[in-house]
């Protein structure tokens, strides 16, 4: 498990029984000592077995109004999305290891780790390991994120543009995702190097 004193947001829900059901053993055993959690400032979400509130919930993002696999085919009923990053970036849970999925090029990164080595590799070097920079950089705008929150960038990071840099901000976890899911739908049959326009909305 994180260190404590590196956790900000412990949910009180007791683990939802149909839920705690479906999981490997590995992660009913985290989830029974804290039901989900954030840490390392919001540089890490790691979600609970329950059904509020909603940007927490497992159920949510596996199986409910963000279900990940019904947007990347590469995922199956199996795959748990556990965890994510401050960006909203998958830590998916497969047959008891570890990988990275990233929400804007749908890219499937096998970590090589178990849930343990996980934890144990964020504990070692948070900033390095779970990507915190754009985190880093809000703080120093002297801003933060709060639990339910995530880091919204603009231009995405997968466009040419961004590497002339880009803008960041807090926004509603809920908002992240669907922004991200809705994105790789629109660019999913682009070539790399392809054009895309993106109109902005008030």
């Amino acid at each position: 498990m994180i260190d404590l004193q590196n956790i900000q947001f412990k949910c009180t829900e007791p683990v939802d029984p149909s839920m705690e059901a479906r999981l490997p053993e590995d992660l009913r055993t985290v989830l029974h000592k804290i039901n989900g959690f954030t840490a390392f400032r919001g540089g890490l979400h790691v979600r609970g077995a329950c059904v509020a509130p909603s940007w927490h919930s497992l159920e949510t993002i596996w199986d409910g109004k963000f279900s990940l696999r019904r947007t990347y085919e590469l995922l199956g009923e199996k795959d748990i999305p556990f965890a994510e990053d401050c960006m909203g970036d998958q830590f998916i849970l497969r047959d008891g290891m570890v990988y990275r999925l990233t929400l804007e090029t749908a890219f499937l990164d096998p970590l090589g780790l178990s849930l343990d080595g996980f934890f144990a590799s964020a504990n070692e070097d948070p900033v390095e390991f779970l990507q915190m920079h754009p985190l880093l950089r809000l703080e120093k705008e002297g801003k933060k994120l709060e639990p339910g929150q995530l880091i919204h960038a603009f231009p995405p990071y997968c466009t040419k543009e961004s590497a002339q840099g880009v803008s960041l901000k807090a926004v509603e976890a809920n908002a992240q995702i669907d922004f991200e899911l809705d994105f790789f739908r629109q660019i999913r049959d682009i070539e790399d190097g392809g054009q895309i326009r993106i109109r902005v909305i008030d």
